[in-house]
């Protein structure tokens, strides 16, 4: 039974980590990658789950660790995503303290930037930055103001700006 439960919790740890990092190329659009990653995904998920099934174990064991793996793997594959699949996303800063020269330190960093003034003066700074970046760009703002009203939203694509085509 234990070999059982060991194979049981790493084929999840695969096949659920696979099935995030899938859902991630999805969305981004990469539809050949999603479909190899689907491929792999469910084959360890059929091997999971029949060593799991044949089990003549009655054993609450092999329900622990097949749910074990499950969350093991979910875990696993959000780390996984965070550091193999890139991508962009936009900001959007809402402030009433911010001022020019710190819009100019923002840029400074190398963030491009847009902004916007509101009738009630208040800025509101848009920027679209690789994912990569997204942790020292929001320190950098939180450093400015504190304060500041930061929306962060997933983008699919960016054109042109900050993010021209690699040559």
């Amino acid at each position: 039974m234990v070999l059982a439960c060991i194979k049981i919790f790493v084929s999840r740890i695969i096949d659920v980590s696979l099935g995030t990092l899938r859902t991630m190329f999805v969305v981004k659009g990469n539809k050949i990658v999603s479909s190899l990653i689907a491929f792999v995904e469910v084959f360890v998920w059929f091997y999971a789950a029949r060593v799991a099934l044949v089990s003549y174990d009655n054993s609450i064991m092999i329900a622990i660790f097949y749910s074990l793996g499950y969350a093991t793997g979910t875990y696993l594959g959000t780390l996984l995503n965070e550091m193999l699949v890139d991508g962009i996303y936009n900001i959007e800063v809402i402030s009433s303290k911010i001022k020019v020269s710190d819009i100019l330190k923002i840029k400074k960093a190398n963030y491009g930037l847009s902004v916007v003034k509101t009738i009630d003066n208040k800025l509101i700074i848009y920027l679209s930055i690789s994912k990569k970046r997204y942790k020292d760009c929001i320190k950098l703002i939180k450093s400015i103001d504190k304060d500041s009203f930061i929306v962060v939203n997933d983008a699919k694509v960016a054109f042109n700006g900050y993010f021209r085509k690699r040559t």
